[in-house]
């Protein structure tokens, strides 16, 4: 059987289709849909930067168009999802705990997420929170007066929220739910009642694998090179795998344009390899992006894969910002076409875009101001910001751009 040869557009709209971002969604999104979503990602990156709508909503927003966020949370109060460190904090289906179980086990390899001394200093006071918890129920740090005046920042944290953070982290506490974004805490045994260590823990071999198989299934497209950040797995060589799962019918070998070693495409997107291979599989779809949305999270990926070089800028001193602070990534047709700096400001109801930047190379056209105009102003509406105030674009794309409508 002949291994199939793709272009580069190609491979970007199977992992468009994987990762529902291919075509826009012509039903009106309910509940169910955003479990599905969340399911075909596998993950779904939690941030609290709020300037716009925070990242995992934003995430839903670019695949489902208009859904009430709420739904969200509910999914959480109810138990479909929990949240855990997977690619980074991340709300993940309550059927892949298994897949991470093995990291509450051994906290130690979690870096800076997990400190094995303050717990060994502060055990005291955390087995009193732990049996807080058990006697009165779940708590927010929130719930417990700062004594050394006001934080200075997200990592100053009051001596509570850290012992709380290293029993998530331990596994011994969850998320029993999220209440004005701020995490709810409570018992793991209370949040996941059904679940055995000795009876329903896979073997850390296993659980590598389903995560590799899962992160195949979320991309669409892979390559070795970009399995093992999905799930933050330690870099190595995953060849042997991706082949024997090929072997197993799990994956399809493939070719792609310019790229000296092969990739493969998921088995669930069969029909649409065989639409690439007949030049039928289009992109129509247009979305803004969180910067945290998994197409564009592995930097190597976005660059090797669409030829775009994306840096995350919240972090970096103002100075020496090149786009601005939270700047989202535009997709469009089947292409990062750009990024703009925007804020919602709910109480005016004006979503600024403050700065609009195309990619080099980008055409400029009538149907590429259409899109983008069509996109911001939908997203817009969603914020509940309907006024959409324009700031700096390219003057060529600022001449095409659509007439305001009333």
């Amino acid at each position: 059987m002949s291994i199939p040869h793709l272009s580069l557009q190609d491979a970007r709209h199977l992992q468009l289709a994987a990762q529902g971002l291919l075509t826009p969604r012509r039903a009106k999104a309910a509940p169910s849909d955003l479990l599905d979503c969340i399911r075909r990602m596998a993950l779904l990156q939690i941030d609290t930067i709020s300037v716009v709508a925070r990242s995992p909503y934003l995430v839903l927003f670019s695949r489902l168009g208009h859904y009430d966020p709420r739904w969200l949370e509910q999914l959480l109060a109810e138990g479909d999802l929990f949240e855990y460190w997977a690619h980074e904090a991340c709300f993940v289906p309550r059927e892949d705990y298994r897949l991470l179980r093995h990291r509450m086990l051994d906290p130690a390899a979690m870096g800076w997420k997990f400190s094995a001394q303050w717990l060994k200093t502060h055990g005291g006071e955390i087995e009193q929170i732990v049996e807080r918890i058990r006697r009165d129920g779940p708590v927010r740090a929130a719930d417990f007066e700062r004594k050394e005046g006001k934080g200075n920042g997200w990592w100053d944290w009051k001596p509570e929220k850290r012992h709380l953070e290293v029993l998530f982290t331990a596994g011994r506490l969850m998320v029993r739910e999220r209440r004005n974004f701020q995490r709810v805490y409570d018992l793991a045994e209370r949040v996941m009642p059904e679940w055995n260590d000795e009876r329903d823990l896979p073997s850390p071999e296993l659980a590598q694998r389903d995560m590799v198989r899962a992160s195949c299934r979320a991309l669409g497209l892979v390559k070795t090179g970009w399995v093992a950040d999905y799930y933050r797995l330690r870099r190595g060589k995953y060849d042997a795998l991706l082949h024997q799962l090929a072997d197993e019918g799990e994956l399809l070998p493939v070719r792609v344009e310019g790229w000296q070693h092969g990739a493969f495409v998921h088995a669930s997107l069969s029909d649409e390899l065989a639409r690439a291979q007949a030049g039928s599989l289009k992109a129509t779809h247009t979305a803004v992006l969180s910067p945290f949305d998994p197409l564009v999270w592995d930097r190597k990926r976005a660059s090797e894969l669409f030829g775009f070089d994306y840096r995350i800028e919240c972090y970096t001193p103002a100075p020496k910002r090149q786009y601005g602070y939270f700047v989202l990534p535009l997709l469009r047709r089947g292409q990062l076409v750009g990024r703009l700096d925007a804020k919602a400001h709910r109480k005016e109801g004006v979503f600024e875009v403050k700065s609009l930047y195309l990619e080099q190379g980008v055409r400029v056209s009538a149907s590429l101001a259409q899109d983008l105009e069509k996109a911001l102003q939908k997203l817009a509406q969603w914020h509940q910001t309907p006024q959409l105030r324009l700031g700096a674009m390219p003057s060529p794309l600022q001449a095409l751009w659509p007439t305001p409508r009333p």
